[in-house]
């Protein structure tokens, strides 16, 4: 096997140590101090400005949610290769973060679908794209 990662990785140091129950509850317990999923459950609302500030406001969330943001997403360098859910050229999106307990994942879920839904059928302002627990939030 050759791994072509910085050696100094945790997950790189689990893989050559073969350790990964040990990386595992590392990772759990650096999850847990900063309230992210699976600890809890979260969604990242993106989009211009105003169609994330609207589509928060109009949505029934939970009372337990809390809303982290919105932030101001990194802007692609010239020459970058586009990716699914990029922001167009020349638009400046927002990022914010709703995030609730486990049990409330569904309810946050179901309100921010029924928000989208709502927006769409009235054709309300440009589209905000919503993920639930992403990835790329760690």
């Amino acid at each position: 096997m050759v791994v072509l990662a910085e050696a100094t990785l945790r997950p790189v140091q689990a893989l050559v140590r073969w350790d990964p129950a040990g990386h595992a509850e590392r990772e759990l317990a650096d999850r847990a101090a900063l309230g992210q999923p699976p600890v809890s459950r979260m969604a990242a609302v993106s989009g211009l400005p105003e169609a994330v500030d609207g589509l928060l406001e109009t949505a029934g969330l939970p009372p337990d949610a809390e809303i982290l943001g919105p932030v101001p997403l990194p802007v692609r360098s010239p020459g970058q290769p586009r990716r699914p859910g990029d922001p167009p050229p020349g638009e400046v999106w927002v990022r914010a973060l709703v995030r609730v307990p486990p049990g409330s994942g569904g309810a946050l879920a179901a309100a921010l679908k029924a928000a989208q839904a709502a927006r769409a059928t009235r054709r309300e302002g440009p589209p905000v794209r919503i993920r639930i627990d992403p990835p790329d939030i760690g």
